[in-house]
């Protein structure tokens, strides 16, 4: 047993009172676990468990306790039991916090500046349907390229494109038509092809 475990109650003492807790003693079992928890904090101090997460490996501890109440054995000692407990417990914590200090940075700003995969693969996405329309834009028969580019890409109206490209309303809408069909069929591989 740990030297100067508790002033009031020694090994003995304490087996004692955590074989009345096994017997429904909630008076005992409050007593047994108040005392056991300068132990525990002393083992996991010892294990180098950091100063902040001991009351993690306090709380650990107690409940482990709780659940193996049935296995303490009042023939052995009680400060061998809870320190076995307690030592694994704080292996436990340091484990876990080596695995996620592994895998995890502190880096706020790098969380919100992160692109998400999903951004990133429809980005994509994105960029080669406009590099297919461009080719398919491309292809066109020049009457139908030009329609394309003044209405449909600089977002001119009728009237506008039909002044800027010197050809009449209705040739322009029926180019433009045209076009429609035509780079629909491109992309999709349906409809009609028009030359």
């Amino acid at each position: 047993m740990d030297a100067g475990f508790v002033a009031d109650l020694d090994d003995l003492a304490l087996g004692r009172l955590m074989s009345a807790a096994q017997d429904g003693d909630q008076a005992a079992y409050k007593r047994v676990l108040s005392a056991s928890v300068p132990l525990i904090r002393r083992t996991a101090r010892r294990a180098g468990v950091p100063p902040s997460s001991v009351d993690d490996v306090v709380q650990e501890v107690l409940l482990s306790i709780h659940r193996m109440l049935a296995t303490f054995d009042p023939s052995r000692s009680y400060g061998a039991w809870l320190g076995a407990i307690a030592r694994r417990r704080s292996v436990d914590l340091l484990r876990s916090h080596g695995r996620r200090n592994l895998r995890e940075v502190h880096a706020p700003d790098a969380y919100e500046n992160h692109p998400d995969e999903l951004d990133i693969e429809a980005g994509a996405d994105k960029a080669r349907a406009e590099e297919r329309l461009v080719a398919a834009i491309r292809t066109l028969p020049e009457g139908q390229r030009e329609a394309v580019q003044v209405l449909a890409l600089a977002g001119r109206s009728l009237d506008e494109g039909a002044e800027l490209t010197g050809r009449s309303k209705t040739a322009l809408k029926v180019n433009f038509h045209r076009a429609i069909q035509g780079l629909r069929s491109r992309l999709t591989g349906t409809g009609l092809r028009d030359g």
